[in-house]
């Protein structure tokens, strides 16, 4: 196998035990303060929701590093900005 297919199911594998201890962490400390027990659709939407914001934060910081890595935010117009002070 591909050592950066290796990689990304490393990081893979690590964000879901992240994300499993977490939804875990979260329903004792709902637990501790007296919130009751949840049930399995809690559960489950408990860890929908935690692995969909890890997801999404994955992507949008890799849309950043690419951007940045790639250039696009140097080659942005801005010469209608009117707080520019170099006008043409």
């Amino acid at each position: 196998m591909n050592r950066r297919v290796v990689r990304l199911l490393t990081s893979v594998v690590i964000a879901v035990v992240i994300a499993a201890a977490m939804t875990w962490g979260v329903g004792l400390a709902w637990i501790a303060i007296g919130g009751g027990a949840m049930s399995l659709h809690g559960w489950i939407a408990l860890a929908l929701g935690i692995s969909g914001t890890v997801a999404l934060s994955w992507l949008l910081m890799g849309l950043a590093f690419k951007s940045d890595r790639e250039g696009w935010d140097d080659r942005v117009d801005n010469h209608l900005d009117p707080g520019r002070r170099d006008q043409d």
